[in-house]
């Protein structure tokens, strides 16, 4: 793959990214190292209202439920992992991830993100049945679950298929997965960070297309700053645009920057505001064929994701009710719906919740029967979260 810097002018790429014209990945790598960010700025954003509604910015209610952080691999990067046997490691039981759910369903929420370290003792019929209990006691909730890395050793423990365990897991209940794992999908970074084993670049692109030929959407991401060079970061936009080529299968792009703090990785500087919606920008003005990109508040903070509306994203993901893995290396932010829908409307634009495929729009109404059912599953910690705003229920 050439990803070799194309030595064609700024303004010449971005006039033809703005006008709906491919870029290759060298011009890709040349705007990394040479555009201006505000001027990448407003063609990325240019670009998002090609694809999107201009005057919207949406966001989903969901929560990230991270079932167990045992963990087979020990990613260089990750703070979140606990070895098998460590007093640490837990395996969250069944009934409590119901309760979370059901508070989930309490501040108006649509869907869960299930997904959690690679545990050695769980069989896929662990997940079959779990994905059985979710989608008969809660048919509400939208089950967004189970990352390459997951899927891939549930392959290799069961001696099955990336196809074959993606169909099982969707009979069960299964219906979109997410994009972790991906980091950055260069097996050289991958290699160096210690991430090679748990799923090489092929293998997550794989387990992709093979969710994809199941009929699966999911989301794809990137998480970069862990000292990797430019080239391999677009060595990933590259990927990821191609599988959509082939495909169509993905609905969103999130990018975010790698958290240090309490991980083997201490050392590595930070990655800054800038970068971020550089990296963004450019995201958006090579990946044509994906509409949606969301901002990235949970790592850079509220007042950043805001600003990434004007830098090429058009939806402010999750308002995060639980998130454990990013918050394991020192960054946690959380908010409520109102407070999401303020800062989306203080920046321009008219806030809109969706559903977590993007298919519609949500209002409050629609969830509101469901929201005054489960109130009482609210725990204290996350009473702040309930909006104001829920009409009345008779």
């Amino acid at each position: 793959m050439d990803v070799t810097p194309s030595g064609r002018a700024v303004t010449a790429i971005l006039d033809d990214a703005v006008a709906g014209r491919r870029i290759s990945a060298g011009d890709a790598h040349a705007l990394l190292l040479g555009g201006d960010l505000i001027e990448l700025g407003l063609a990325a954003h240019e670009v998002r209202c090609r694809h999107n509604d201009p005057r919207v910015a949406s966001y989903n209610i969901d929560r990230n439920i991270n079932y167990t952080n045992i963990c087979v691999y020990k990613c260089r990067f990750c703070a979140f992992y606990r070895e098998p046997g460590d007093a640490e490691g837990y395996l969250v039981p069944r009934e409590e991830i119901g309760r979370k759910i059901e508070e989930t369903l309490a501040l108006n929420g649509t869907g869960i993100l299930l997904q959690g370290g690679v545990h050695p003792d769980l069989p896929l019929s662990y997940y079959q049945g779990l994905l059985r209990y979710i989608r008969a006691t809660y048919p509400e909730i939208h089950v967004h679950a189970f990352s390459p890395p997951e899927i891939k050793f549930v392959a290799k423990k069961e001696r099955m298929s990336f196809f074959d365990v993606i169909a099982a897991l969707k009979e069960a209940g299964l219906m979109s997965i997410p994009g972790g794992g991906a980091e950055i999908l260069q097996d050289g970074v991958r290699k160096e960070v210690l991430a090679y084993g748990k799923t090489s670049a092929d293998e997550w692109i794989d387990v992709m297309r093979q969710a994809h030929r199941n009929g699966l959407r999911t989301s794809s991401t990137m998480m970069y700053g862990m000292g990797e060079p430019l080239s391999s970061r677009v060595e990933h936009l590259q990927r990821i645009r191609d599988l959509q080529d082939e495909t169509g299968g993905f609905t969103a792009f999130i990018s975010w920057t790698f958290q240090h703090e309490h991980t083997e990785m201490a050392d590595v500087p930070e990655t800054y505001a800038h970068e971020y919606l550089k990296t963004l920008a450019v995201s958006r003005l090579f990946i044509d064929n994906i509409e949606h990109f969301q901002t990235s508040w949970v790592t850079q903070g509220k007042k950043i994701g805001q600003l990434a509306l004007a830098f090429g994203a058009d939806d402010m993901g999750s308002t995060m009710i639980e998130e454990n893995v990013v918050s394991a290396a020192g960054t946690s932010y959380r908010m409520s719906q109102d407070e999401m829908e303020h800062l989306i409307a203080s920046a321009g634009y008219e806030p809109k919740q969706r559903t977590n495929l993007y298919e519609r729009y949500v209002t409050r109404e629609d969830t509101a029967e469901q929201a005054a059912k489960y109130m009482g599953s609210l725990t204290p910690e996350n009473r702040d979260l309930a909006s104001s705003l829920l009409p009345v229920v008779s």
